[in-house]
């Protein structure tokens, strides 16, 4: 049983995750902007109880993910894994009205909540045994790859991401903790739409392959749910 932290855990991908984390029995700390709200988890809960933790987090806000980090030291002496999966997407964005508030509020969602809670987590991910960090990227924002106008805040938040990323497993490497970025591909979910190809139970068994396969070798890489390589 391994003892897992999963972000924007109220719907889509993160939903999704904390569905098969919990139904293989690990233990989930879920985290979402409004527990009372988030029905689903809810239910996940007295299905398994004393298994499945749903916890506040606003990635906005510094003492929010604080107190995060307070709870989650208080509910498990470890943890075995981060899925940073809470993003934003800004969505019909046009060249000539690009604005700062949705390259902000991109940043602080995609790249700063994500990097801020690996750090006030990292005195539990050090005390698992072989800790991993999963941030969710996007082939969006692979410079290598972009060729077209597009979802610029997320694009350019994502890019950024990847760096955090790198940052952070050079950080954490010496420590015991691999962190690495995933790209989970078009996925059906709000953020995706209906039109994806991919469901949302598919891109998440892929990814959590990806996640127990991952070893020490794979810090600072940025891998598909195929589990190759994506160019930087």
């Amino acid at each position: 049983m391994q003892r897992i932290l999963v972000t924007g855990a109220n719907r889509g991908l993160g939903l999704g995750f904390t569905r098969q984390l919990l139904a293989r029995g690990d233990r989930v700390l879920a985290a979402c902007r409004h527990p009372g709200k988030a029905l689903a988890l809810t239910e996940l809960a007295g299905a398994y109880p004393g298994h499945l933790h749903v916890l506040p987090l606003d990635l906005d806000k510094e003492r929010s993910i604080a107190e995060l980090a307070r709870e989650a030291g208080a509910l498990t002496d470890a943890l075995d894994g981060l899925i940073n999966n809470a993003g934003l997407l800004v969505s019909g964005e046009r060249y000539g009205e690009i604005t700062g508030k949705a390259l902000s509020d991109s940043f602080t969602s995609n790249v700063i909540g994500p990097l801020l809670l690996t750090q006030a987590l990292s005195p539990l991910l050090e005390k698992a045994k072989n800790a991993k960090v999963m941030n969710l990227s996007s082939r969006l924002g692979s410079l290598a790859i972009s060729s077209s106008f597009g979802t610029p805040s997320y694009a350019i938040s994502k890019a950024a991401l990847n760096m955090a990323t790198r940052q952070l497993a050079a950080a954490l490497a010496p420590r015991g903790v691999c962190v690495f970025c995933v790209s989970p591909g078009w996925v059906s979910t709000d953020m995706g739409g209906a039109g994806a190809p991919v469901t949302p139970h598919d891109a998440v068994a892929s990814l959590l392959k990806v996640l127990d396969a991952a070893t020490a070798a794979d810090a600072g890489r940025f891998i598909g749910a195929d589990g190759a390589t994506i160019a930087w």
